[in-house]
């Protein structure tokens, strides 16, 4: 063996990994990485300023957000691959110097980009090149090599250029090259952005698959909500730099922090209004003059914003008899626009207020569904989301 395996230890001997790929099993609960105010400035401008983050052992965070929302920035951060204006990272208990454990550091994570970058050789020379980098032994890296081009479904190329594959191809290569290493804590920046989408859904199921099997705790940065919550335990919404809200999916989705993360988590209607009544764990909203049932407890004055999922709303005709629904919420509505959506039509509805909901189009034609088309909207009152806001704000 070469030197390299003594360096990868120097800071960080006896310290057990937490993921099943390497030395020591830790518990689940444990956190592998803590960040603490980090900030980054570029031009003048603050482009990231996380006051917290911490990543448990095992465990698959999904950072979401738009196009410039710093989501990269981050990532380059936690690698050390860029330097932040201020803050510090705790790696497995231990705070990172990059001047000091930089090497180390940086031998225990794995970073995959959107773009595949492989060296201008064999597929087989690429993934094994981490592993020279470290003096593993020649036998362990023609074992290790083969068995991760396997599990990716890119045995076959071991022998082909790089330069000569396909996009899928290269970057599933690029992930047997991170996997190869049995890293602590895998990082990924937008790995599928890049892909046609049958081969997102591909390698997307392949990799979730191997990180639950493997438990390689990973930080996935995407702006694909689909994306996002097919592979997180825990999803973070990044917007402006920041992160505005974080936790598990269901709740990010269903109950967002913010109507920014609301926006962006899919939560079309977004209504200012405010409580009119409050009791028993239900509030009656004032919607545009409109009543509307919601299940919260905010106390009656409270000014709120309204936020209902496409989804939950259902549309009848008003000529249809009702049937049984636990639904507190029916509104008279017009249809004033309908457009493709895919499979689907999108309906914008008036109810007194503008809400838009989504019907299948064989749905729409038994309907017989068109502008202008008279409906009734309906949805539970446990569909509803509250955001608290102050009094006059917009």
């Amino acid at each position: 063996m070469r030197g390299g395996i003594v360096e990868i230890w120097s800071r960080f001997a006896g310290r057990p990994a937490c993921s099943t790929l390497g030395l020591v099993d830790r518990p689940a609960d444990a956190n592998l990485l803590a960040a603490r105010h980090l900030v980054v400035r570029r031009a003048g401008r603050t482009i990231l300023d996380v006051a917290e983050l911490s990543i448990r052992c095992g465990e698959i965070l999904a950072i979401i957000g738009p196009n410039g929302a710093g989501k990269s920035t981050l990532l380059k951060v936690l690698a050390l691959l860029q330097r932040p204006e201020q803050g510090e990272i705790v790696f497995d208990g231990v705070k990172v110097s990059p001047r000091a454990d930089l090497v180390s550091y940086r031998r225990r994570i794995a970073m995959v980009f959107q773009e595949p970058l492989l060296f201008d050789t064999t597929v087989f020379k690429n993934v094994a090149s981490g592993l020279e980098l470290r003096g593993v032994a020649r036998r362990e890296i023609k074992r290790r090599v083969a068995e991760w081009l396997e599990r990716f479904g890119v045995a076959g190329l071991a022998k082909r250029a790089a330069h000569t594959l396909s996009g899928g191809e290269a970057q599933r290569v690029s992930l047997a090259r991170a996997f190869v290493l049995q890293p602590d804590l895998l990082l990924l920046d937008e790995p599928f952005a890049s892909l046609d989408q049958p081969t997102r859904f591909s390698l997307l199921a392949d990799l979730e698959a191997l990180l639950r099997e493997t438990g390689t705790t990973t930080v996935f940065v995407t702006h694909d909500r689909t994306e996002a919550l097919t592979i997180g335990d825990r999803i973070g919404v990044m917007i402006d730099g920041r992160i505005l809200d974080l936790g598990e999916p269901e709740r990010v989705f269903a109950a967002p922090a913010s109507a920014e993360v609301a926006s962006f988590v899919g939560v079309e209607n977004i209504l200012p209004g405010q409580v009119a009544a409050s009791g028993d764990g239900l509030v009656l909203i004032d919607v545009a003059g409109q009543a509307m049932h919601a299940v919260a407890s905010p106390p009656k004055g409270q000014a709120v914003l309204v936020c209902l999922r496409p989804e939950d709303i259902t549309l009848t005709l008003p000529t249809d008899s009702p049937s049984p629904s636990s639904a507190r919420n029916l509104f008279p509505a017009v249809i004033t626009r309908l457009t493709p959506f895919g499979a689907q039509w999108r309906a914008s509805l008036d109810c007194g207020f503008p809400i838009m909901t989504i019907v299948t189009k064989r749905s729409a034609q038994e309907m017989g569904l068109q502008p202008g088309s008279r409906v009734v909207a309906s949805f539970k009152a446990s569909a509803v989301h509250l955001i608290q806001r102050e009094n006059g704000e917009k």
